[in-house]
C-alpha cells in the first residue's frame, strides 16, 4: 500500500472550480439536511430535510422552492428514476420507500421496506431500486409493485453505495463494521469484505470505475482513502474537509468533490489513479455535508442547514 501525500499544483493557483450561481432560501426548514436527488431535464432538486420530516422541491432554474413533501419521518435518501420519471424517498423514523411522479409531486405508492430506511440508489437497466436499512441490509424493490423481492444480509447498517455498471458488483459502506461489503446484485449473495484500518466512520462513497477505483469518504480522521476495486487494497490517501457526508467523482473533468460540515466544498484534481491535487475549495456554512453533483447540468447543490442566524438555503454552484 501507498501512502501518497496529498500534492499541490500551482497552476492551479486561483482556478476556482466552483462559482456561486443561486442561493434558494428555505424558510421555515428546521434541522439537518440528509442527501438529495436531481431531476435534470426538469432542472428540479429533490432534498430530503431530515430535521424537517419534509422534501423540498426546487426549481433550479428559477431559483425558488416549488413544493414541500410531507407525511414522511425523518426522510433519509433520495433516488430520481429518468425512465419512470418517479422520485423515491426513503425515511427512516417510519421505515417507508414512497414513490412521487417527479412532475405533479403526486404521491403514488408507499410501503414499510424496514426500520432506519437511509440510501436509495435506482438500478435503470434492471428497473429495481435498492434501499439500504436496518442493521444491516439492503432491499431490492420492484418499482412497478413497489414490493420487496430481496433483503441481503450484511454486517452492520450500511451507508453509502454505488454500483459498478460494468459487473454485478455493489460496494456497500458499512462503518460500524470498518468495512466495505461487496455484493453480487443478480446473486443477491456477499463476495467480498474489505476492512478500512486507514480511518473510521467511512459514510460517503463514489467510484472511477475506468480506473478500477472507489473513493471512501470517511470522518475519524478526516480523509480520502482511494482503493483498488479489483485488490480491496487503499492505494492512496489524502485529508479532505471534515464531517463529510456526500462525495462525487466528475469523470469528465477527472475530479472529486467532496462536501464537509466543518463548512468547506473542496475539489480534487485527479493526475493518475492514485494522485490527486487539491484543485481549489470555497467556505460554505457549518453542517453543509450533503448535497449533489449533477454533470448533465454542470452544478453542484449544496444543502446549508438553519443554525443560529444562518438561515436553511439550497446553494447552487457552477462547476468549472
Amino acid at each position: 500500500m501507498r501512502f501518497l501525500p496529498l500534492l499541490f499544483c500551482a497552476s492551479l493557483v486561483g482556478a476556482q472550480p466552483f462559482k456561486l450561481v443561486t442561493t434558494i432560501a428555505l424558510p421555515g426548514v428546521e434541522g439537518r439536511f440528509d442527501h438529495m436527488a436531481v431531476d435534470p431535464g426538469a432542472k428540479r432538486a429533490f432534498a430530503a430535510a431530515l430535521g424537517n420530516n419534509t422534501v423540498e422541491v426546487v426549481d433550479l432554474a428559477g431559483g425558488k422552492r416549488v413544493q414541500t413533501l410531507s407525511g414522511m419521518k425523518e426522510p433519509q435518501g433520495v433516488a430520481f428514476a429518468p425512465d419512470l420519471k418517479r422520485v423515491f424517498v426513503a425515511s427512516g423514523k417510519d421505515g417507508k420507500l414512497r414513490a412521487y411522479d417527479a412532475a405533479t409531486l403526486k404521491l403514488l405508492a408507499e410501503f414499510a421496506v424496514g426500520e432506519d430506511a437511509d440510501n436509495v440508489r435506482y438500478e435503470i437497466a434492471h428497473k429495481r431500486v435498492w434501499v439500504a436499512h436496518g442493521d444491516g441490509a439492503v432491499a431490492v424493490v420492484d418499482p412497478a409493485t413497489m414490493k420487496k423481492l430481496a433483503d441481503i444480509s450484511l454486517d452492520a447498517h450500511p451507508e453509502s453505495f454505488q454500483f459498478e455498471k460494468s459487473g454485478p458488483r455493489i460496494f456497500a459502506n458499512v462503518p460500524d463494521a470498518s468495512e466495505v461489503e461487496v455484493v453480487d446484485r443478480e446473486k443477491h449473495t456477499i463476495l467480498a469484505k474489505w476492512p478500512v484500518k486507514e480511518a473510521g466512520a467511512n459514510f460517503p462513497m463514489a467510484l472511477d470505475e475506468a480506473n478500477h477505483r472507489m473513493f471512501i469518504g470517511c470522518r475519524k480522521p478526516a480523509k480520502i482513502l482511494v482503493i483498488n476495486t479489483d485488490t480491496g487494497n487503499v492505494t492512496a490517501q489524502f485529508a479532505c474537509p471534515g464531517d463529510t457526508d456526500d462525495v462525487f467523482y466528475d469523470a469528465g473533468r477527472k475530479r472529486l468533490y467532496v462536501a464537509g460540515g466543518e463548512g468547506f466544498l473542496e475539489a480534487f484534481g485527479q493526475k493518475g489513479p492514485d494522485q490527486y491535487v487539491s484543485a481549489g475549495k470555497v467556505a460554505t456554512a457549518a453542517g453543509a455535508r450533503t448535497g449533489f453533483f449533477s454533470p448533465e447540468l454542470s452544478q453542484f447543490i449544496l444543502a446549508v442547514p438553519h443554525r443560529g442566524a444562518q438561515a436553511a438555503e439550497l446553494r447552487v454552484y457552477t462547476v468549472q
